[in-house]
């Protein structure tokens, strides 16, 4: 049993976005398959931290569904920015009843436990915070983290932190999110969102005491990462 973790799958499989118009995304969701299904046992878990589909309602994204429920493992769902199906918690988890997803968790105001570990996370969002829709965004998705990771530590478990969105990014850092991270001594990150050029600047490894992980589909060639 493994834990494993990969971003950003952008998946389409009710709707006209096709990926490879941009570079290194030629035939990915072939490329997805087989790495996954080599690499992933059933008995492993895989965080997804957001951009799962394209899809702009459930309904649409019923067939990426079909085929992440299909893989091997359990996964675990949080929120990205392209993520317009994304509803309340309630409504996730009936859609997935409804529809014998039985593979598939949502991480959203909660953490999953797995060892001793806290899978914790939230979308997180830009370091903007001169507009006030930003800063009031960024500030909830500050508190979501929070709500994430003090419920795993109340378990006993070591928080290991997914979000979409980088923390930091080149010499840029979105204090908002990091110091949540610091209040509660997190030690590792992952996170996606970056694609192709933007890779260049993507922190990975250590910054003031906190191990970061870039896991964008793109950047590990479509093949999940092993966390623990």
């Amino acid at each position: 049993m493994a834990l494993f973790t990969i971003a950003d799958l952008h998946l389409s499989f009710s709707v006209d976005k096709p990926m490879n118009i941009f570079s290194g995304w030629d035939n990915h969701v072939e490329k997805l398959t087989e790495n996954w299904n080599k690499t992933v046992s059933a008995e492993d878990v895989v965080v997804i931290p957001g951009d799962i589909s394209w899809a702009i309602n459930l309904d649409e994204a019923k067939a990426d569904f079909s085929y992440i429920n299909s893989l091997n493992g359990t996964k675990i769902i949080s929120k990205g920015n392209h993520d317009y199906w994304w509803s309340t918690l309630a409504k996730l988890n009936k859609y997935l009843e409804e529809n014998s997803f039985d593979t598939i968790k949502f991480l959203h105001n909660n953490h999953y436990a797995y060892g001793k570990y806290g899978i914790c996370g939230t979308r997180g969002w830009i370091n903007e915070t001169e507009v006030p829709a930003d800063a009031k965004v960024l500030a909830r998705e500050a508190q979501r983290l929070e709500v994430s990771v003090t419920s795993a530590l109340r378990e006993n478990l070591e928080p290991i932190v997914f979000l979409h969105y980088p923390p930091v990014y080149g010499n840029e850092s979105n204090y908002d999110i990091l110091d949540v991270m610091y209040k509660y001594n997190v030690k590792e990150c992952y996170y996606g969102h970056l694609h192709g050029k933007s890779h260049k600047n993507a922190v990975c490894g250590e910054r003031e005491g906190i191990n970061f992980h870039l896991i964008s589909g793109d950047f590990v060639e479509f093949c999940p990462v092993r966390v623990v």
